[in-house]
Order: structure tokens, then C-alpha cells, then sequence
């Protein structure tokens, strides 16, 4: 062990003097991390991991997350040199308009960048999800003799990531999962923004994941002690049936004036400082983005180990394949993103005469059919199995088989209390490669997780919510457990599909858009209370986000719903007519980020121009002008009580519908024309 020498701190410094030229030139960014980091970074790199820059998607690469992702220079520097499609001068832009080094790391960017991190806590709970991924991908295919995928997962993460509650619930799901193959390094610095942690965070944080169930280690001169740092690593390796955390106790903004401070964390370093740094690490003060010869060649060396490394991995993977054909098969096929062929055909179809089912339980039918179907679905819940309806009757858990309660191939997940470490460790697991996520909680308790949510849809992962108890429709729980707003947050996301299936037809389409989408998150929202299945309602028609339900050419308008409320309108187009002489048509508009991708021509033939139209949908109104002329909602909390007498008091009925169906015909009776509220001067698509 050991023998560094004048390269290895050469390269050390040439990582720190990047990121200081990087922040300088982009007058913005955070050099302190990959200064005082440096050092672990390149013994973890350089002496550690397996990856191969010229194949970023290698499916058995040890993956790295650097969940204190304000950092970034410091991984920027690091897959610049090691060899991945990022070139000096993409560092130079660091920061800067359209350029693959953003200021906090995006893995649809930047080649070599597994997962998207910046809002703390978020980095290390992905690391959890892509453990996890390994360890079911290893307890599926790997066989005797064939150790095909044996990856680890190296995250490092800060006082603020140790601060966020999403981690220590990701930390505690972790040591129960015993994931071996998990280490964190745990960068302790004790400065966060405001200053000294001292002055917000004294817990003993080494005490607390032992007591979640990590082995520990502690490097307590993390700046120069690279013996240390690496016997601590190789220490946590030989550990199998727990998760490891190094403490490394370091200096921020190491070899500036300003090192072990505040003023060093978020603000480049000052021109003077800079070139005191330089002369200190012998370099040239007057020289930007200097990388010596030698500290390319050692850091290529490494990387064309990986290359070999890989190649190797190919020639284990055909011999596989010969000897274990099927699974082989499977393997190479979940690589390619595509799902199994004919899969589709599995999805339930009902008619108007199949009885009446909550759709928390059509969406049970729907994965008790395709489970077999498409292998690498993986479900699960926050504690909540039995009302979200997520799991299939066959389903064996995802544990440690130590714990007698399942085993590593096990694909449905016990994600306990953990709503937020739930949606974090999703997107890490739908970034391994191998997996398709999907979990389970009341909708509105999605909220728990948005800052995971919005992370998934800024990182294009496919990740599936089951989001149970969508509205004043479950009733008895009231207010508290009723989501109001959480559609309208979440319909504002870019790139987020949120469905609200109205029966069984749409409830199928909604998982086939999901699993099809290989970019995009979902969240389908489904009830409690029955459902009836509806005239009208196809798969065919469900998967274009909204379509005409009950069409008819004299209709005076248009009541626009989603979800438990479509069967309502149906029964209000008979009211209307036998009470008022009214005639109505109505639209279901299951998902309206999948409508609005169709064309204006479809659009404007389920929402037309002449009539006026009223949305329909027991939640805020916020986002619904978009589609109708009048709203009908609920802009305030609901009610507890019997679902039907929740329903009754907030006039979710025929006759409370109708009453503003014929309201919104008279008002707009004299306006001509009367331009549907899809027809606009332009439609607005970034």
C-alpha cells in the first residue's frame, strides 16, 4: 500500500489549481470542496474504481455521486483528466450558457456525471438507490462462476448533505438494506454557508451511522494523509453486510489564505490568493488550466486499465450467454432500454359492463398482469402496501437474505416511513440501468418527496409514483391526508406526466405511457372509492392525455374532468338534459402534459371553438384556464367525513355540476366567437 510520490501530489494539485481557475474565470462556483477533497478524490480514483471514460454506460463501473454537488469542479477536473468527452476548454466554460459544465452536476450533460445533485441530501440518497439496483442486478443475473456485476457505489457528501433529513432517511434505509457494496466518505470540514457548523450542527455524526447500521472509519488528516485514506477505503471493501462511512476531517479551500473558513466555500478565490496557491503548489502564477504531461499519462493509465477491464467483462458476459441463454438474453436486453416484446398485450381492458373498481385496485391489476412481463419492474411502498395495492401476489421482498425476509432478487421494496429517501433512491436506481422504479404513498404525501420529484424530472429518469387516496374521495382521513394543491405543483413541473385515470381503460393507459416514456417520471394518482368503467374510455384513447368521452354536435358545452370525477360528469350530461334540456358533451383528460404534445387539430376537435367549457376536478383550480373557459374546484382544504357526504358538501354532483354548466352557458351566451381556450396567438413550449 502507498508508495505515492511526486505525481500523485501533482496531480492532487492540478485538480485544486483547476477548480480555482475554473471559479475565477466564471467569477462564480465553489472552490473550497475540491480543494480540501482533492486528495481523496484522486486515491479514490486513481487507486479504487473501475470505469471506462471511453464507455461512460458500462453497466459494472463503479459508480461515483458527489452528492455535495456545489463542488463540481472538483469531478469536472477528474473526468477531464482521466479521458471522458469533456476537454479543457469545456472547463474553461465553466458555468457559462449551453456548456457541459453547469454549475451543479447533470447527468444528461456532462459524460461521466451519474446522476443530477446540488440540492443536499439529494446526491447521497441516489447513491442509496443505485446500491441498491447493484445489489438486486448482482441477486438476479449473477450465477457461480459468472460474478457479472460487482460494482460499488462512492459518494461523497458534506455537513449540509449530513443536515438534510432525505439523507438520514436514505442513511437509515441503507443500513437496514446491509448494501456492502455502499461507501460514503463523509467530507468534515465544519463550514457550511453560515459559517462554523458550530454554530448549527454538533451532533456526532460518526455515533448516528453506527447506530443506523454503517461501519465507520475516521482519516483524520484527510489533506495529507493518503496512507490513510486509502487503508480506510480498502477497510470498508473487505466490509460485505453493511454500507461504510470514512469521516475524513479536512481543511476547506486547502493552501488558500482563507483555508478552514467560510469565505472559501462559495466565492472564487481573489487574484493574489490564486498565485500564492500556485507558487505554493509549484506552479506557474502567471499559467491558467495547467495540466502536467505526467499527470495526464498516470490518470490515462488508470483509465485504460478500465478499458481492459471492460473488454474482459464482454468476453465473461458471451460466455454467459452461452451458458445461461435466457437470463443472458434478459440482461442485454434491459441494457438497451427496450422493454420485452409484446408486453403491452398484457395490460387489462374492460368494458362499460365490468363492475365498478377503485382505481388504487385497477392499478394492482395492472402490474399483477405485466410483472412477469417486464422483469425489470421493481415496485414498492412507503409503508403503505396494503392501501397502495403495489404489490403482486407473488412479489418476494428486496432484502438482505441474512434477515429470513426475502432475498437480493426480490423485487418489491419495503422503503418504510421514507416518502422523500423513497423518490431519491428511485432516481438512483432508474440510473443504474437496469431497473424500472416504482413506489408507492398517498398523494399527498408525493409532497414529501418534490425535492426528489423535481430532481427525476430535471434528470429525464424514468420513475414510477403510485399516488393512492387522490382526493376528498378518501374520506374519513380529511384535510390532512386530502391533496388540494399537490396536481397543480406538480402539473407545473416540466417534464413530470401526472395521471388520473377515470377507470380501468385509462388506468392501463397510464402505465403504458409510464413504462414507454424512457425520459420522463409519472405520478398516477388513483382512488379510493369505486370507479365505474366507462362508455367511451379506450387505451387507445387514454394514451393521447385527453379525448372525447361522450361527443355530441349540438352540445351547448363542454365539461372537462379527470379522474373519479369523469363518471360524475356522465351522469350530470343526463341530468342536464332531462332537468334543463341541456345538451353536454364531456372530455376526459386523464393527463394534460400528454394532450398538450398532440396536435393542434386533435386538440382543438376535444375542446372546440363555440361552446364554452367548465373543468370538473375536486383539487385547485390553478392551471385549469388553460383548458376551460370556468372552473370548478376546490381552492380550499377538504372536509372529514363519509366520502359521498364530502362529495355532497362541496356540490361534487350532478346537480352541482349542472347548476354551473347552466351558469357558464349564460354567461357566455353573446359572445361571438367564442374561441376555445386552446386556440391561442402561440402555444408556449420551452
Amino acid at each position: 500500500m502507498g508508495n505515492y510520490g511526486e505525481v500523485d501530489h501533482k496531480a492532487i494539485n492540478t485538480i485544486r489549481t483547476l477548480a480555482v481557475d475554473a471559479t475565477f474565470a466564471a467569477n462564480s462556483g465553489h472552490p473550497g470542496a475540491p480543494m480540501g477533497m482533492a486528495p481523496v478524490a484522486h486515491v479514490l480514483f486513481n487507486k479504487f474504481m473501475t470505469f471506462n471514460p471511453k464507455n461512460p454506460s458500462w453497466i459494472n463501473r463503479d459508480r461515483f455521486v458527489l452528492s455535495n454537488g456545489h463542488g463540481c469542479m472538483l469531478q469536472y477536473a477528474l473526468i477531464h483528466l482521466f479521458g471522458y468527452e469533456v476537454s479543457i476548454d469545456d472547463l474553461k466554460k465553466f458555468r457559462q450558457i449551453d456548456s457541459i459544465t453547469p454549475g451543479h452536476p447533470e447527468a444528461h450533460d456532462t459524460p461521466g456525471i451519474e446522476v443530477t445533485t446540488g440540492p443536499l441530501g439529494q446526491g447521497f440518497s441516489n447513491a442509496v438507490g443505485l446500491a441498491i439496483a447493484q445489489a438486486h442486478t448482482a441477486g438476479t443475473f449473477n450465477k457461480p462462476g459468472f460474478d457479472l456485476i460487482n460494482n460499488h457505489t462512492y459518494t461523497f457528501f458534506g455537513d449540509g448533505c449530513a443536515m438534510e433529513g432525505v439523507a438520514s432517511e436514505a442513511a437509515s434505509m441503507a443500513g437496514h438494506l446491509q448494501l456492502g457494496n455502499l461507501i460514503a466518505i463523509y467530507d468534515d470540514n465544519h463550514i457550511s454557508i453560515d459559517g462554523d457548523t458550530k454554530c448549527a450542527f454538533t451532533e456526532d455524526v460518526t455515533k448516528r451511522f453506527e447506530a443506523y447500521g454503517w461501519h465507520t472509519e475516521w482519516v483524520k488528516d484527510g489533506d495529507n494523509d493518503l496512507e490513510g485514506i486509502e487503508a480506510a477505503i480498502k477497510k470498508c471493501k473487505e466490509v460485505k453486510d453493511k454500507p461504510s462511512m470514512i469521516r475524513l476531517t479536512t481543511t476547506i479551500g486547502f493552501g488558500s489564505k482563507l483555508q478552514g473558513t467560510g469565505g472559501v466555500h462559495g466565492n472564487p478565490l481573489k487574484e493574489d490568493d490564486i498565485k500564492q496557491v500556485k507558487e505554493k503548489f509549484g506552479f506557474d502564477p502567471n499559467q491558467t488550466f495547467v495540466v502536467p504531461q505526467e499527470v495526464y499519462d498516470m490518470y490515462h493509465k488508470h483509465a485504460s486499465e478500465g478499458a481492459a477491464a471492460e473488454q474482459e467483462w464482454d468476453q465473461l458476459l458471451e460466455k454467459y450467454c452461452g451458458e445461461h441463454k435466457d437470463l443472458g438474453a434478459d440482461l442485454k436486453r434491459r441494457l438497451t432500454g427496450k422493454l420485452p416484446e409484446g408486453w403491452q398485450n398484457k395490460l387489462p381492458v374492460y368494458k362499460p359492463t365490468d363492475k365498478a373498481i377503485a382505481s388504487r385496485k385497477l392499478s394492482e391489476s395492472v402490474l399483477e398482469a405485466i410483472y412477469e412481463a417486464v422483469p425489470e419492474l421493481m415496485s414498492g411502498s412507503a409503508d403503505l402496501t396494503g392501501s397502495n395495492n403495489t404489490r403482486w401476489k407473488a412479489a418476494v421482498d428486496f432484502q438482505p437474505p441474512s434477515t429470513g425476509i426475502g432475498e437480493w432478487s426480490g423485487r418489491y421494496m419495503r422503503f418504510g416511513v421514507r416518502e422523500h429517501a423513497m423518490g431519491a433512491a428511485m432516481n438512483g436506481m432508474a440510473a443504474y440501468g437496469t431497473v424500472i422504479p416504482a413506489g408507492g404513498t398517498f398523494l399527498n404525501f408525493v409532497s414529501y418527496a418534490a425535492g426528489a420529484v423535481r430532481l427525476s424530472a430535471l434528470s429525464h429518469q424514468r420513475v414510477i409514483w403510485v399516488a393512492t387516496h387522490d382526493s376528498i374521495g378518501l374520506g374519513e382521513d380529511g384535510p390532512t391526508h386530502q391533496p388540494i394543491e399537490t396536481l397543480a405543483h406538480f402539473r407545473a413541473l416540466p417534464n413530470c406526466m401526472v395521471w388520473r385515470p377515470a377507470d380501468g381503460n385509462e388506468t392501463s393507459a397510464a402505465y403504458y405511457i409510464a413504462l414507454t416514456s424512457t425520459q420522463t417520471p409519472s405520478i398516477i394518482a388513483l382512488t379510493r372509492q369505486n370507479l365505474p368503467q366507462l362508455e367511451g374510455s379506450t387505451i387507445g384513447n387514454a394514451i393521447k392525455g385527453g379525448y372525447t368521452a361522450i361527443e355530441n354536435k349540438e352540445a351547448q358545452i363542454t365539461l372537462v374532468s379527470t379522474g373519479s370525477e369523469v363518471s360524475i360528469c356522465y351522469e350530470a350530461v343526463k341530468y342536464l338534459k332531462d332537468n334543463h334540456g341541456v345538451t353536454a358533451r364531456v372530455v376526459s383528460m386523464p393527463c394534460v402534459e400528454v394532450f398538450d404534445t398532440q396536435s393542434k387539430e386533435y386538440r382543438m376537435s376535444v375542446i372546440p371553438d363555440g361552446i364554452p367549457a367548465l373543468s370538473v376536478e375536486v383539487m385547485s383550480t390553478l392551471g385549469w384556464e388553460k383548458y376551460s373557459h370556468e372552473q370548478f374546484g376546490l381552492n380550499r382544504f377538504g372536509a372529514s367525513g363519509p366520502y359521498k357526504e364530502v362529495y355532497k358538501k362541496f356540490e361534487f354532483t350532478p346537480e352541482g355540476i349542472s347548476k354551473r354548466a347552466v351558469a357558464t352557458i349564460e354567461f357566455y351566451k353573446d359572445v361571438k366567437p367564442l374561441r376555445s381556450p386552446l386556440n391561442r396567438a402561440f402555444v408556449q413550449l420551452i
